[in-house]
């Protein structure tokens, strides 16, 4: 003799709720569907009616039914998982960490998964569950710069100012040079990029000289004034100077803010003398030892990655082509890079991280 169903009775406000889960679009599809199981029980309606209505089985409604007739509302959430008990106690987790953060085993420069797991007594697979969990890498580095700059704070304030808060009508320039750029080809043909198979290169070629950019990227805008040069000097500076010049028509009352770092070109007698002959034109100096702060960096990285690196070139010229082409490209849909951390912002991580 078949077992009768459980009789399921709704208050209004077990109702109200169940209609909200099942017709709210946030609600996941399992918890809608247990919803409007218990919404059709409600109705008197038998399991076989419920499952044919929505497309479920009847042990499934038989389930659900059930649940919510022992327990209402909690008997629709999932039960407790059963998993493996518990191995590795609070203590020799505790010890993992400790033996980490405290510094490398003798005569090695890090931890390794299998070093810790021999020094602990546990499996390796357990020292990376652990290591994991709480986000320690001990086989990564990551370098960094502290700038010993004098005048940092006051530097980074003038620089920030720019990005976020420019002077009426100006242009904001941020200017560097990414210098020996090596015309490079491949000694051997690149195999494409296949279904299965990443783009080869061999690592032997052929070096055909060098370049070096000369970019200015408008801070506004994203747009990049670019100039390629065979060497690096001030003189080489001043040509683009005035070529960065001739791209900027003069507008009255507008001036011109170039944000450069503290290499020796960027601050010798003739600069100072050709920017005394042009007053419309503003150097910023970032402090030393932050090239972060110079936003045509990311640029130069983009650059790099895009195009340079996994180049092929069987000149200079090439490269220089190379290079022109891609800032064109560019500049037709520029978008300008995002700065949004004040001074302070700045201030705060740098004492945080290395206080």
């Amino acid at each position: 003799m078949a077992r009768k169903a459980p009789t399921v009775t709704l208050s209004e406000t077990e109702e109200q709720k169940l209609e909200v889960i099942a017709s709210r679009p946030k609600s996941s599809q399992r918890d809608a569907l247990r919803a409007s199981i218990i919404l059709e029980c409600a109705l008197g309606k038998t399991n076989k009616e419920i499952a044919t209505l929505l497309a479920v089985t009847e042990p499934t409604v038989g389930k659900w039914r059930g649940r919510y007739a022992a327990d209402g509302m909690s008997g629709l959430a999932d039960a407790p998982r059963s998993g493996h008990p518990r191995t590795i106690s609070d203590a020799t987790v505790e010890e993992v960490l400790t033996k980490t953060l405290e510094g490398p085993p003798e005569n090695r420069t890090h931890w390794s998964r299998r070093a810790m797991a021999k020094e602990v007594g546990i499996g390796h697979d357990s020292v990376g569950r652990i290591w994991r969990t709480f986000g320690v890498k001990p086989h990564l580095t990551e370098g960094f710069k502290l700038s010993k700059d004098p005048m940092f704070a006051e530097k980074v304030r003038d620089i920030v100012g720019l990005y976020l808060d420019p002077p009426e009508k100006a242009l904001v320039f941020s200017v560097d040079e990414k210098s020996q750029c090596q015309a490079l080809e491949r000694a051997q043909p690149v195999l494409p990029m296949d279904l299965g198979s990443p783009e080869h290169q061999t690592h032997d070629y052929i070096r055909h000289g060098t370049t070096s950019l000369f970019a200015a990227l408008e801070v506004a805008t994203g747009k990049v004034v670019g100039q390629c040069h065979p060497r690096h000097r001030q003189q080489e500076f001043l040509k683009f100077l005035r070529h960065l010049d001739r791209q900027c028509p003069e507008v009255e009352g507008q001036a011109i803010h170039l944000i450069v770092d503290n290499y020796a070109t960027h601050n010798t007698a003739s600069v100072r003398k050709w920017l005394a002959r042009n007053p419309r034109f503003h150097m910023h100096f970032t402090p030393t030892g932050a090239s972060w702060i110079n936003q045509v960096e990311r640029f130069f990285g983009l650059i790099t990655s895009q195009r340079i690196r996994r180049g092929s070139f069987r000149s200079v010229k090439e490269l220089v082509d190379a290079i022109m082409d891609y800032i064109h490209a560019h500049n037709e849909e520029p978008q300008p890079f995002n700065w949004v951390a004040t001074p302070e912002q700045i201030f705060d991580k740098l004492t945080e991280r290395f206080t």
